[in-house]
Parts: C-alpha cells; structure tokens; sequence
C-alpha cells in the first residue's frame, strides 16, 4: 500500500516537473484574463458596462451619422478600390468581437484618417490608404477602429456623459442642445461624444484590435509600423497630426504597448500574411484616381491645369482626309489650358 502511494507521488511529481499538472492547467486558465483570450475572441464579454443604448438603437444612430457623413464628403466610387477595402474590413470583423454587421466605405480625402461610427459604420480616407506601405499596416488601422466599435466606445461614452439628459439626443439633428461640437479631424458635423474617445477608450482599442489584427492572420508588425510611419511625422511635421490624434496615447507609448502585447499574449505562429498582390494594384489603382481628382477639382476652380494626352497610334499620324498635323496631332502635345 505504501509502495503505491509512493508510486502516486512520484507521479504527481513528475508531471508538475514537465508542466502538465492538471491542477497547474487549471490554475493558469483561472489566471489568464478573458479579453487577453485570443482563441477566445468573439465570446468574450468585450464591450459591456455602462450604456443606454441597445444595439439596435446604436445600429439606428450610426446608421443617422452616417447618412450625414455622406451627405458632407465625397466617396470614392471606384468598385475595385471599395470592394477590396471592404474585404479587408469585413475579414477582420470576422475575427473580432463585434456584434453588429458593419458597412465600410471610402472616402474621397488626403487627410490620414479612419473612424467608425457606432453601429458599425466604418469609413477610411483614401489618405490613410496611401499612407502604407503593406496590406497589414491598412489592417492595422482598420482593426483599431473595429475594435472602437466592438468595444462599444462611442454609445457608453456618450451614456457617460448623458446620465441626465441622454433623451435630448436626438434633438441633435434638429439643431437642438449646444455643446457636442465638431470633430474639426475628420471636418464633419457629428458629434464628438460618438468620435471622440479618452486614451483609457484609445489604449483598449490598441490592445483590441491588434489580437484582431493577429487572429486574421496579419502580421503583427505591420500594425506596430504604421504607429512608427504616425511617430516620425510627428517628428518632421509636428502638428499635422495633432487633431486627428489628440485623444490616443503619445505614439511611443503605442509601440511599446503594442510590442509587449505581441511577445506575452499573441503565440508566435510560422507564417504571416504582411501583403498581398491585390494590395498594390489597388494602391497603384488609388494613386490615380487622386491624382485625377485633383485635376478636376483645379479644373472646377479655373485654376490653368497642364494636360497630356495619350501617345497616337502611328497609324493615326494622318486623319481620315489624309492631312498632317491635325487637332489630334497637336493635342499630343503639353498644353497649359485655363478654362
């Protein structure tokens, strides 16, 4: 009998030696925080706290916000270009914890920016899309606004500040109460409790929507590039990012958080995906569609706009009549026209 109880603790001896004691598993998974959870994503109870708004009431504000949205700004149009953007968009939110559908779109801007609206209406500026240089830093960005909307930041944020008078809300769009402001980044009339989100709101986003970001199979990395490409243009043209960033955390902090996320909570996997082939035709595609909408938007200001046509075809050196040097011929060439 004694043998056999010395057998058993030799046992138990051994297996917490080699780490796979169950009373030591189960230790660690009461330790392990849910939202550090990544297999866990998407039945973590991320989001919940304060809010007067259901999600089919936050699904009608952000869908109110919205329809505004578009009315103030210019979308890119371009089929190729939205359907990409929001593949990528919609594959994140895929791996995210969000429970709402989502509606991504672009617009038409230079300024570096991205915002979701609560509900799930998400838009990026066709400037933030320029501005990287791979498929995961877009993704990135992406998914540190999805994580916004997971989160729910913008209706608890707005409960917050409304405990008293929430109702008054909609009276918002009639040109009721003062005091929301604008959100002067984006340059659109909505207010700021629904864009604006304290660096506590900021940071949860950061941690959020990097396991987004990992958990669809990007390269973490790209997510803290695009934080370094923020931080040297800080460095080089300080305050050109002030509006848009005012509320998130000193980039610094960003890296190092980001980076300390990656090496304790997301396991480290053989591959990533960092970009793709469809990733630099719609940059290359995109690229043209700004430049020939700065074009036009010189022409519509009577501002002179120099234009080059495309090369004739040799066969085309002579008109139909057989004459040289026709207005075709001479269109080949530069002109500075002014309207």
């Amino acid at each position: 009998m004694k043998k056999q109880r010395v057998k058993e603790l030799l046992l138990v001896l051994l297996l917490i030696g080699i780490g796979v004691s169950p009373m030591a598993a189960a230790d660690n998974d009461k330790k392990k925080k849910p939202k550090e959870d990544v297999e866990a994503i998407g039945n973590r109870d991320v989001g919940k706290g304060m809010n007067f708004y259901s999600l089919e009431k936050e699904i009608a504000l952000g869908k109110s916000l919205a329809q505004q949205v578009e009315q103030q700004s210019r979308l890119v149009q371009d089929p190729v270009v939205t359907e990409y953007v929001n593949r990528v968009g919609q594959n994140l939110v895929r791996n995210s914890d969000a429970r709402v559908p989502f509606t991504i779109k672009v617009i038409d801007s230079d300024e570096i920016n991205a915002f979701a609206l609560p509900g799930g209406f998400f838009f990026v500026n066709s400037g933030l899309i320029l501005a990287t240089e791979t498929e995961a830093e877009l993704a990135g960005v992406m998914a540190h606004e999805i994580a916004h909307v997971a989160a729910r930041h913008g209706t608890r944020n707005a409960s917050k500040a409304e405990l008293t008078n929430w109702l008054t809300i909609p009276l918002i769009f009639l040109g009721g109460p003062i005091g929301f402001g604008v959100r002067s980044a984006a340059g659109l009339l909505i207010p700021m409790k629904f864009l604006q989100f304290g660096r506590g709101a900021e940071r949860e986003a950061d941690f959020l929507g990097l396991q987004y970001h990992y958990k669809t199979g990007y390269d973490p990395q790209g997510f803290v590039e695009f934080f370094e490409k923020i931080q040297a243009r800080e460095k080089t043209r300080p305050g050109t990012l002030a509006k848009a960033f005012s509320t998130h955390p000193l980039t610094p902090d960003r890296i190092i958080a980001a980076q300390k996320e990656i090496s304790e909570i997301l396991p480290p996997r053989p591959e990533y995906v960092v970009t793709t082939s469809e990733y630099e035709k719609v940059m290359a595609r995109l690229r043209v569609l700004h430049d020939r909408g700065r074009v036009d938007d010189a022409a519509e200001d009577g501002r002179p706009t120099l234009r080059r046509s495309r090369k004739r075809a040799p066969q085309a050196a002579e008109d139909a009549s057989g004459r040289e040097g026709s207005e075709e011929d001479e269109d080949a060439r530069p002109t500075l026209r002014r309207r």
